[in-house]
């Protein structure tokens, strides 16, 4: 199984003030999946809108992307490419709670877990 994640989406399933310091939170959302792919010894890809900032965030064991386009649903078509293009569909997870892009992707044959749910279970194994 392989990770993709909506970085955006998942940082934005809890209000927590993270439009303060969106660089900060996209840091902190980067080093939780680093550690959730320590621990699983899964692959995963992380899909921000944007631009990069400075420093960009990164982590061993973490693949971050940023989409190729601005604007409206930039990562999300981001994902649907990648998702697309791959060999082996079925054997990725996204992490979106956005129904357009569950739908799209599942369309080619990848799986969907939502945001909220997966950022608990990234702070639930940090935590243990």
């Amino acid at each position: 199984m392989r990770w993709l994640v909506d970085g955006m989406n998942v940082i934005g399933s809890r209000p927590d003030r993270w439009w303060r310091d969106r660089p900060a939170a996209m840091r902190r959302l980067v080093g939780a999946l680093a550690e959730f792919a320590r621990e699983s010894g899964v692959d995963v890809t992380v899909v921000f809108d944007g631009r990069p900032p400075k420093p960009p965030p990164e982590a061993a064991g973490v693949e971050v992307v940023f989409a190729r386009r601005r604007g409206r649903n930039a990562a999300d078509d981001e994902i649907a490419r990648l998702v697309a293009d791959d060999p082996a569909p079925d054997s990725i997870r996204v992490v979106t709670s956005d129904n357009e892009l569950a739908e799209r992707v599942r369309e080619h044959g990848a799986d969907v877990e939502g945001a909220g749910g997966f950022r608990r279970r990234l702070e639930r194994e940090s935590a243990g």
